[in-house]
């Protein structure tokens, strides 16, 4: 006798379950190769290849992790570009919880990597003398720029990488180019924000260094945890208004035509008879 069995609403739990924890899983990888290249290379080989080098460091990083997880999570590894995308209702706000704190972890076990190679050199490391590219305002500041003037400049460059961010992965924006337009713009901001805070735009990435240092460094976290939301905030709003709400959509329809086009995908590409 064969039997048939029906699934159920707990199958469904489950599904939406074992989902979830894999983009969770995307979300922390992807944050801990984008705080591991450019943390990285900004502690490792600062002084080598400059904050022209760094900023390369950033934005090869996440493009390359666009490519990489952005078909399982979005690759938004930053807890603003998640809540730019919760604002503009493409996440439902029990998975951007789930996002930031998975970006939030994969940050500090980047910077602690990065710490522990940076101690095992001739001359070891001191987080909190080094820094461990950590950002900072005022003396801090590796221009020594005022809270003023960071707070600004981190609220702006995290509103134009934000809204490059929806509007590179909008359905309407050409396919395959996002990366590019995303890892770009993250290249720019850290060009701008570097001699003023070191460029944050990512609480995650700003969390991270800063438990490791300690100190100044905390003290000062609020700035780049307030700054990078308020400007997510700002960046939705004003995408929203440039695009009209007509054209947005949900994750759940996101999903659902992605399905669809792996699908289609799978058709063509099955031999002919």
């Amino acid at each position: 006798m064969v039997q048939i069995r029906i699934a159920g609403p707990r199958d469904g739990m489950k599904f939406q379950v074992r989902c979830n924890s894999t983009k969770y899983a995307a979300e922390f990888f992807g944050t801990f190769v984008l705080v591991m290249g450019g943390v990285g290379a900004a502690v490792l080989g600062g002084s080598q290849i400059g904050n022209v080098g760094v900023a390369l460091a950033f934005g090869l990083s996440l493009l390359a992790m666009v490519y990489t997880i952005g078909p399982i999570s979005g690759c938004h590894v930053n807890p603003a570009v998640t809540f730019g995308a919760l604002l503009s209702s493409r996440i439902r706000l029990e998975q951007a919880v789930g996002y930031m704190l998975a970006q939030i972890m994969g940050a500090i076990v980047a910077a602690a990597l990065v710490l522990f190679i940076a101690s095992g050199g001739p001359n070891g490391y001191n987080a909190a003398a080094g820094g461990l590219a950590a950002n900072g305002y005022g003396v801090h500041s590796p221009g020594h720029y005022s809270l003023l003037v960071a707070f600004a400049v981190e609220s702006v460059l995290t509103t134009m990488f934000v809204i490059t961010v929806l509007g590179a992965t909008d359905e309407k924006s050409p396919a395959g180019f996002a990366g590019l337009a995303i890892g770009l713009m993250l290249t720019l901001v850290h060009l701008v924000g570097i001699q003023v805070t070191n460029t944050s735009v990512n609480p995650a990435r700003s969390i991270g260094p800063a438990l490791l240092v300690g100190g100044w460094a905390l003290h000062q976290i609020w700035l780049f945890m307030v700054t990078p939301l308020i400007g997510a905030a700002i960046a939705a709003v004003i995408y929203r208004g440039l695009k009209g709400s007509g054209g947005l959509i949900t994750t759940q329809q996101a999903e659902e035509a992605l399905r669809s086009e792996q699908v289609e995908r799978g058709k063509q590409r099955r031999p002919a008879a």
